[in-house]
């Protein structure tokens, strides 16, 4: 019996992809095999769900994953459904950053949708749970449910709790940045040991509006979450285990109503995920995910589509690390659910998008009262900026646009001189020498989705600038990426890319560069003449990975603006899983 006193639903599988491996004489074999694993005939002939974790020993965001895993069974089963739990590979930023691991950050994404993709796939599953809990591990999982386009819900593990050090909250990022702390002499290594064993002091996600709880927010403004799912910490345990069995229920009502998330993730939606990141002053890795998702269900939203959105969108969600609160905080006056209250109090968002509730966004919202007295999230009518937390930026330096996250940024405009380097390695081992000067403007290019190749995070070393208190007197642009913890003047995801002669390729030490964020550009002051000499001149380089699956990423990667992603989309199909 279900807990509000219903029967579970019955389903005919007569269209359902699991009929080609439980229906018929003829299926026999496929069925002797799952009751090798317990399972009853009725068991067999119930729609079969798929409950896809990324769980892994890698790291606190995941390890929560599994056990959660096991409550949306049991949501699953009281729906009338059979759960069917498999795992997938993680990428963890946090231990992945500032060396070679990072390489395989964003290249995982994808691989999380495909391996997801091949087990729905390969086993004929009719529905699924997504549950992810690491940076890229979220878009990855909702990549796979908008391709495979059956019934989907979307559960989040949660965010860790903050940690606390000498009086203050703090998160991973304050320990990179006391990286860069120690290495100018103001932290003794006492206190860089302290800080390192108490900033994560539990499971769950980074706790800042850093990627993971960018993308989190994004799960419940698209509609993909159930309402408020993605605000409770992982060690909230009895709320989480609440949604994690109300996740199970809800994908079988969303079977019944052959509701799927292509229905749900429309280009109005994609443009609500856009605003709430804006407003909440998260990651710029948004500006990668919301396209390589809106491709997975055959949309056009590149970054141009999404910077101007964050350009309309008032900023009004004071998060770490550009303001002074944590996931945990803004769970205690409300969570999300807050967050898009006020912008649809305030006119922004589109309400009548269905949601996996089977309801609009305006209707999940309709008993939400905004609360006045708190300040983690305000009232668009009192905004910190009338524009988004991020920007975007186009200029001769980056003709296919780049991204910089403005909230809390002190330097709106910069101008001075280049410094290159042509990895990431060179530029951290320079900034811990302290090899620059106030002033210039820090170049790290061939990192792009082709020339890393993966497109690596630069936290270990914007990390290092804040640490030595040089955040704002410098400038850093890359064709690579910033973790969502980065602050100062970072401008990352620059197109074209280095490594296919894009204009960050011909910069020369001592090039001046100008930026300005309010206006939206970056340039180079040099000559169309001597950029076409230096042009000319240009030879692409060769990366060390000749093999494995880097050199493969590298071959079907494309351009950041359009999400880097891996294959033609759903623009391209011929068919449709869901379909089968």
């Amino acid at each position: 019996m279900l807990d509000d006193g219903t029967k579970p639903q019955k389903f005919d599988k007569s269209k359902l992809p699991s009929r080609h491996i439980t229906e018929g004489p003829t299926k026999a074999p496929h069925r002797a095999m799952h009751y090798a694993m317990g399972l009853t005939e009725e068991e067999l002939h119930q729609p079969m769900v798929g409950v896809a974790t990324c769980w892994n020993e890698a790291a606190p965001c995941n390890i929560d994953l599994g056990r959660q895993a096991q409550i949306v069974k049991e949501g699953v089963r009281a729906g009338g459904g059979t759960p069917r739990e498999f795992t997938t590979i993680t990428v963890t930023d946090g231990i992945a950053m500032g060396h070679e691991g990072m390489k395989s950050s964003l290249a995982s994404r994808d691989w999380i949708a495909d391996t997801v993709e091949l087990t729905m796939r390969g086993h004929s599953y009719d529905a699924m749970v997504g549950m992810a809990g690491c940076d890229k591990s979220l878009p990855g999982m909702m990549m796979a449910m908008l391709r495979l386009n059956v019934p989907s819900v979307f559960l989040y593990g949660g965010a860790i709790l903050p940690g606390h050090f000498h009086g203050k909250d703090v998160t991973i990022v304050d320990v990179f940045e006391g990286v860069g702390q120690h290495a100018a002499g103001n932290m003794s290594d006492k206190d860089l040991h302290e800080l390192e064993c108490v900033a994560c002091p539990s499971a769950g996600a980074c706790g800042g509006q850093f990627t993971a709880n960018t993308m989190a927010t994004v799960s419940e403004a698209m509609g993909l979450a159930l309402p408020l799912s993605a605000s409770i910490p992982t060690t909230f345990t009895e709320a989480r285990n609440h949604y994690a069995k109300a996740a199970g229920r809800a994908v079988m009502d969303l079977l019944a109503l052959n509701l799927r998330p292509r229905d749900i993730a429309t280009r109005k939606a994609f443009e609500n995920a856009a605003m709430v990141v804006a407003a909440s002053g998260g990651s710029t890795n948004a500006g990668l995910h919301l396209p390589a998702m809106a491709h997975e269900a055959g949309i056009k939203f590149d970054l141009d589509d999404v910077c101007a959105i964050f350009k309309k969108t008032p900023y009004i969600g004071d998060m770490k690390p550009g303001g002074r609160y944590v996931a945990a905080d803004l769970y205690k006056v409300g969570g999300i659910p807050i967050l898009i209250k006020a912008l649809l109090d305030g006119g922004y968002l589109h309400g009548d998008c269905i949601t996996v509730t089977g309801k609009t966004l305006e209707e999940n919202m309709k008993d939400v009262v905004f609360p006045t007295d708190q300040d983690v999230v305000r009232p668009v009518s009192n905004a910190m900026s009338p524009t988004g937390g991020v920007a975007g930026l186009k200029g001769s330096l980056a003709p296919n646009g780049a991204i910089v996250k403005v909230a809390g940024l002190k330097v709106k405009k910069f101008r001075g001189p280049a410094l290159c380097f042509d990895t990431e390695d060179a530029a951290f081992a320079a900034v811990q020498d302290r090899k620059y000067k106030e002033g210039d403007v820090i170049i790290i290019r061939y990192e792009g989705p082709k020339g890393g190749p993966g497109m690596r995070e630069m936290l270990a070393t914007t990390g290092a600038l804040s640490g030595q208190g040089m955040g704002d007197k410098v400038a850093l642009i890359t064709d690579g990426r910033f973790s969502g913890g980065t602050r100062g003047l970072c401008v990352g995801h620059v197109g074209p890319e280095a490594a296919v002669g894009g204009p960050i390729a011909l910069v020369k030490d001592g090039d001046i560069i100008t930026i300005d964020t309010d206006a939206g550009t970056m340039d180079l002051e040099v000559s169309k003449e001597e950029m076409d000499r230096r042009r000319t001149a240009w030879k692409p380089r060769m990366t060390n990975y000749q093999s494995g699956v880097l050199w493969k990423y590298a071959q079907l990667v494309g351009e950041a603006c359009n999400g880097a992603v891996t294959h033609p989309g759903a623009a391209a199909e011929t068919h449709m899983y869901a379909d089968i």
